[in-house]
């Protein structure tokens, strides 16, 4: 490590008269949130590169997708729509094995149907085998693994996969969760201490080395902060440890995403609905129960799916999450064809449709194409952040190694009353997003035992 000093003349507090009352407040807290911003940067980077990266390919695999898979996906428009009781029919003759999951009837004139099989052997559990049928002819043009709500194919499910959890599993989930944890508190920070900076000392112009990186790394962090703050914040909303916590608090205020009731009530003497097509012997039938869903005004794309058991349900969706959101349901009997329960997007609280709309957005789905590039855009952007970042470690050492953070114990020098609310606050958050709050501490422990460290060499070298 460079011996270098901590403080550079680009940090350096501007000299003058007595700073203003905000001044006063602000100068204390500068150090410490450089300090924060600096371990943050330098031990989160890895972590925030990788999910940056793998936010990139994700957000391009929709595009790439269809084109890798357009043989499966669409077919030849031809004059009339079989009725979807016979496309389910011709899949399930073509893959007798599993159970019908979920059909997807082809919402546009040249795109197939899809009918997703559970139970298959090879087929991961929590993945369906989606078979792919020509709607006019009845034609199978290929089977698929499938996976989540979004129906990803396998080449976006692997990079889905990936950057959710780096292909480990559960115990991979921290990583992502950890990312999404600190980037708020390194966007948020970085903005801090850049507008704080003097609009002289932000310029770029005719300035160089490590000046010249800092002012590339602050302007493109300001632009790119209500960003990375939007990632940070939907990206924790299904996380596995503060999404938990988000999705209890969301209950606790009456904004749960409700769900359409799927019980059909009692409906003995009538004929049970058979797992293979869905069809039931004197029953309504997959071509009655979505022109019952059509009634009710569920336009294409839905998704039908079966009942579960002799006491429920078939539950007609919508599942259009682009712009405008269609997420309409209804449940209709499966022997009377009646619609015995209806659930409008109109409807839902609040909360929910902006946990429906954050989601998808970040997803890259709520607008199409034109989300997916701003996606990819703010991914290289947090990639060229943090390539940056690097490189002012290493111009602080003077180019020939890295250079050390701000010195330790700046917390000594914020005044109590706004240290103690401030400490407050932090483990309010930290318990609240708990990866968060653990690497904090941990980053705690690290300091203090080399702060120890430092103290003892010194003292000792004193002695001598």
């Amino acid at each position: 490590m460079s011996t270098a000093p901590s403080t550079t003349k680009d940090e350096a507090p501007p000299s003058g008269s007595a700073p203003a009352p905000g001044r006063r407040t602000w100068a204390p807290l500068r150090p410490l949130i450089l300090r924060m911003h600096f371990y943050a940067g330098v031990l989160i980077a890895p972590f925030l590169l990788v999910a940056a990266a793998t936010g990139f390919l994700y957000a391009a695999s929709f595009p790439i997708e269809k084109v890798v898979y357009s043989h499966e996906l669409t077919a030849p428009v031809g004059e009339e729509k079989l009725p979807i009781s016979e496309q389910v029919a011709a899949a399930r003759k073509a893959h007798p094995e599993g159970t019908v999951n979920a059909v997807r009837p082809s919402p546009e004139d040249d795109s197939t149907t899809r009918v997703m099989l559970s139970g298959v052997e090879g087929v991961d559990e929590d993945h369906t085998l989606a078979v792919f049928v020509d709607p006019y002819t009845a034609e199978v043009r290929g089977s698929l693994e499938q996976y989540g709500s979004t129906g990803a194919l396998p080449l976006r499910t692997w990079i889905d996969e990936f950057h959710r959890d780096l292909r480990l599993g559960e115990a991979g989930r921290w990583y992502s969760e950890l990312a999404a944890s600190w980037l708020w508190v390194v966007a948020l920070g970085g903005l801090v201490l850049w507008f704080a900076r003097s609009r002289a000392r932000r310029k770029l112009r005719g300035t160089s080395g490590r000046r010249r990186t800092l002012s590339l790394h602050g302007t493109v962090g300001a632009w790119a902060a209500a960003g990375l703050l939007f990632l940070s914040a939907t990206g924790l909303t299904w996380s596995q440890y503060t999404g938990a916590n988000i999705d209890e608090l969301r209950t606790s205020l009456g904004g749960a995403t409700p769900s359409v009731s799927a019980s059909a009530g009692d409906h003995s003497g009538h004929g049970a609905s058979s797992g293979g097509t869905g069809e039931a012997a004197d029953g309504a039938g997959l071509d009655k129960v979505l022109a019952a869903a059509r009634a009710k005004g569920l336009g294409d794309p839905v998704e039908i799916v079966p009942p579960a058991d002799a006491e429920s349900a078939y539950v007609v969706r919508q599942i259009q999450r682009s712009w405008p959101t269609k997420q309409d349901s209804v449940a209709v009997h499966p022997t009377t064809g009646e619609v015995t329960d209806e659930l409008r997007f109109a409807d839902y609280p609040v909360l929910a449709k902006l946990t429906r709309w954050g989601i998808d957005l970040h997803t890259g789905i709520l607008f199409g194409l034109v989300s997916q590039i701003a996606l990819m855009l703010l991914a290289l952007a947090l990639i060229v952040l943090i390539l940056w970042g690097y490189r002012m470690w290493w111009q602080r050492g003077r180019g020939s190694a890295f250079g050390r953070p701000i010195p330790r114990g700046a917390w000594q020098q914020v005044p109590p009353q706004i240290l103690v609310p401030l400490a407050v606050a932090v483990a309010v958050v930290g318990y609240f997003v708990p990866l968060l709050g653990i690497s904090l501490l941990a980053f705690l422990a690290v300091d203090i035992v080399l702060g120890e460290i430092d103290h003892r060499r010194g003292r000792t070298a004193e002695s001598r």
